[in-house]
């Protein structure tokens, strides 16, 4: 069975969470007997694939050069329409949403894609203004990302909310569609126990984890932490990730009465990002839709109990393993941060329901499942 994997995502995704998946999913499709595996990369930026065999990658890596993603994407699509003619696979599963695949429609090669969450056309009509700008630019986005799921042979979802989402929104056939749940690699990091830095002062903190865009919903997230003495006084709250706070992140904190040391941002690699879950008090993800929520299984893995979202993926990928909150409520994030940092017993309830939900998830069970759907188009 040759496979191969189109240079959507490797061409302008330095890092991220869709190019760690495909590499993960990749590099074990790899080891099945029956496959025959490459990653037509064409000229890419992302980082992951400096750790494929090198017989697994047909590609350059190039400079990260601003503006210059549109026109490399053209030449790597051109790239591969000749790759793909000359050596015809049997699945061709395409990394991201364009309007027409590599693969000729007269091809004999089944597509495959994956549809990671629906966010853009969830809250296109809902998003605040300044979200709404930065999907007017957007506007053909979903246009695209249907072309590219209609001409799909199968579809894979990474969770039951997002294949419900594509269903009711897109008008999908239920049939062509498979849930395959990601794996977590954080695990696999280096010794976690060190302490962290002293002079940093971090202790006792909640750990939030990632960017912070607007449906991530910081800014209820501070909101609530300011509002209960119990937390603020008692806990920093420490944001893994993203970019620095803007202007606009720090009047809020200055606003609420937040000193510059209580609402801290650190960035780093995945051994400092491994340690800050193994320390924290809680992981809190307030964001009101993911596709999925890797963070949730990285802390887990790491004994951290999780306070999350009831919204979206989060029940199903938590299970019974996590305080849930409405993310829509800044008293009830508050309230699900103060039962558990203030009960001890169901802190350790919950990490020990985390060990076991954490056991349910994992890369390699992501490539078993998806072997079998290639298979099945076969």
């Amino acid at each position: 069975m040759k496979i191969v994997y189109d240079h959507q995502v490797f061409t302008f995704q330095k890092y991220g969470g869709v190019s760690r998946y495909l590499y993960e999913l990749s590099t074990r499709m790899a080891n099945f007997d029956d496959c025959e595996v490459k990653i037509l990369a064409g000229l890419y930026i992302n980082e992951y694939l400096k750790h494929c065999p090198p017989n697994l990658v047909d590609g350059w890596k190039r400079p990260s050069i601003p503006k210059t993603t549109r026109i490399v994407d053209f030449i790597n699509n051109l790239i591969s329409k000749v790759w793909i003619k000359s050596d015809t696979p049997d699945i061709l599963h395409e990394t991201y949403y364009t309007f027409n695949s590599i693969a000729a429609n007269s091809s004999k090669t089944k597509k495959v894609i994956t549809v990671y969450d629906m966010i853009h056309e969830k809250f296109a009509d809902s998003a605040p203004k300044y979200a709404n700008l930065f999907l007017a630019r957007k506007k053909d986005f979903s246009s695209i990302k249907l072309q590219a799921i209609k001409r799909a042979d199968h579809i894979i979802c990474i969770s039951n909310s997002t294949k419900k989402d594509l269903i009711n929104i897109f008008d999908i056939d239920a049939q062509k569609i498979a849930v395959v749940y990601l794996g977590y690699s954080l695990s696999s990091a280096p010794s976690v126990t060190s302490k962290l830095y002293k002079q940093n002062s971090y202790h006792p903190y909640i750990l939030y984890v990632g960017q912070r865009e607007w449906y991530k919903n910081f800014s209820r997230l501070v909101k609530a932490y300011a509002s209960h003495y119990s937390l603020n006084s008692n806990f920093n709250l420490l944001c893994a990730g993203g970019q620095k706070f803007s202007q606009d992140e720090l009047n809020l904190i200055d606003g609420l009465g937040l000193s510059e040391d209580k609402v801290l941002h650190i960035n780093g690699n995945d051994q400092t990002l491994a340690k800050l879950y193994s320390q924290a008090s809680a992981f809190v993800y307030p964001s009101l839709y993911e596709g999925f929520g890797i963070p949730i299984l990285e802390a887990m893995s790491f004994g951290c109990p999780v306070v999350c979202s009831n919204t979206s993926s989060f029940p199903e990928v938590a299970g019974n393993a996590a305080e849930f909150f409405d993310p829509y409520d800044i008293e009830s994030i508050a309230n699900a941060l103060e039962k558990v940092l203030f009960d001890s017993d169901l802190t350790k309830k919950l990490v020990e329901l985390g060990k076991a939900r954490v056991k349910n998830f994992s890369w390699e069970k992501c490539a078993e499942q998806t072997h079998s759907i290639y298979a099945s188009l076969l």
